[in-house]
């Protein structure tokens, strides 16, 4: 009987990959994977991480915390005390015996009144503050929550500009790249011209000065994409610093910049935005306003009288804070300073001038708002104007008179009151070098003189 032979299993080619090779291949996929950073995604980080914006926010905080802080002249204030005391003092050792309730016939004594033994004592007590009339605090309050206001405002419109940074410096970058790959395109295209040239002057067609003329052409070239590299480099990093992440330069730009439409739109406010009382700097500096006006007001407000009550509830005991038996006590105050020094007209002098230069820093605010928004509003039309078709911009023309229309039937040329002047084409930058030529005159050859001109 024969022993058949043993099965190997097959092992498919192809099936089994190195592991550096693996090891490659994963380390590459985040990098092939990764994205464009689009504009929404820069605004996003703007927001969140970019530095002047998270100086208005802490401002803003700060300016808040300071609207807080001035209802102290308005809520009540409580806090609780406790301590010891000894003493062998005569009026304050009987005092204490009297607190504790402690006061027998023997202590009429003249000698233990005269000479007390020395006595401890623990205090305990709830102190309770409460303002009643304060016409400054209230002031003061209005004029915190208006500076408030308008440290929210001026924050909002600290987002709106870096925004507007935040276009100009991504758009940027972008057409940088661009510029950069149309330069190493130009130099390959400057190179190859200086081949043709060099081969030329090789065959005789072209003279030596045509191929020096080419490579001068080609280091210009050369020169200009040298310079757009570091610029595209340094526009790069302007992004990441205005992003707040300037260690973060591994974000990918896209390779084009978008519709020419597109970029129009991010410039196109809306009502609100070419509203010059709805901007958001106009708006701080009115609050601004409103906040110094409640200053002046709260300074004014000092010369008139204050009351506040006031309510405690104390125990006294040799052996320990809070205990024995309590007893309380409360009380209402009026208090007037008419004058303390010469403090309080200071205090009135620079709130004036405090409020007459947030007046002028809002008429500033609002004079470049309306400067800047009509503009805006012009060449809004004018991009609409020429959004429009010919038949469109024939039908919005101007109306011409009945001698006009015949004059142009006639062959008579039309008035320029009808129709618009041709603009002039645009020359183009000569960033290429002009391709090598054959020469229309006669080249000389060996033994030909060359042709007189």
């Amino acid at each position: 009987m024969t022993s058949r032979p043993r099965a190997h299993p097959v092992r498919r080619p192809g099936t089994r990959f190195p592991l550096p090779a693996l090891l490659l291949l994963l380390a590459g996929t985040p990098l092939a994977a990764q994205l464009p950073m689009t504009l929404g995604e820069a605004f996003r980080r703007a927001d969140s991480a970019a530095y002047a914006n998270r100086i208005a926010a802490g401002d803003a905080r700060a300016r808040g915390a300071q609207a807080t802080a001035a209802l102290q002249g308005i809520l009540p204030t409580v806090r609780a005390e406790a301590g010891y005391l000894r003493t062998n003092e005569p009026l304050t050792a009987f005092g204490i015996t009297l607190r504790q309730r402690g006061v027998t016939l023997a202590s009429f004594d003249p000698a233990s009144l005269n000479y007390p033994a020395a006595i401890g004592n623990w205090n305990g007590g709830l102190v309770a503050e409460v303002p009643l009339i304060n016409v400054d605090a209230w002031f003061g309050r209005s004029a915190a929550s208006s500076a408030a206001a308008a440290a929210n405002a001026s924050s909002g419109w600290t987002r709106e500009v870096t925004r507007v940074d935040v276009v100009r410096a991504y758009f940027g970058a972008i057409l940088a790249q661009e510029q950069v790959h149309t330069l190493v395109a130009g130099t390959d295209a400057a190179r190859a011209n200086l081949r043709q040239a060099q081969s030329m002057v090789t065959n005789g067609l072209a003279t030596r000065s045509d191929a020096l003329l080419a490579s001068i052409q080609a280091g210009q070239v050369e020169a200009q994409l040298i310079g757009a590299r570091g610029e595209a480099d340094i526009a790069h990093q302007r992004l990441a610093v205005l992003l707040g992440q300037p260690g973060d330069t591994a974000f990918v730009l896209p390779d084009s910049l978008p519709p020419a439409a597109t970029i129009r739109s991010l410039g196109d406010g809306s009502s609100q935005a070419d509203s010059a009382s709805a901007r958001l700097d106009v708006t701080a500096a009115r609050l601004g306003v409103a906040a110094a006006q409640g200053d002046v007001r709260r300074a004014n407000a000092k010369y008139l009288p204050r009351l506040n009550g006031f309510g405690r509830y104390d125990w006294n005991s040799p052996n320990q804070p809070f205990g024995g038996v309590g007893g309380y006590t409360i009380g209402i105050m009026a208090s007037w300073s008419p004058f303390a020094g010469a403090s309080e007209l200071a205090e009135r002098q620079a709130a004036r001038g405090r409020a007459e230069a947030a007046g002028a820093s809002a008429e500033a605010a609002a004079a470049a708002a309306v400067s800047t928004a009509t503009p805006r509003r012009s060449s809004t039309r004018l991009r609409s104007r020429d959004s429009l078709s010919p038949r469109q911009r024939w039908t919005r023309l101007p109306r011409r008179t009945a001698s006009s229309r015949v004059s142009t039937l006639a062959g008579s040329p039309p008035s320029r009151s009808c129709w618009a002047r041709q603009a002039p084409k645009p020359r183009l930058d000569s960033a290429f070098p002009k391709p090598v030529t054959r020469p229309s005159w006669p080249m000389p050859r060996p033994g030909r003189p060359a042709a007189a001109t």
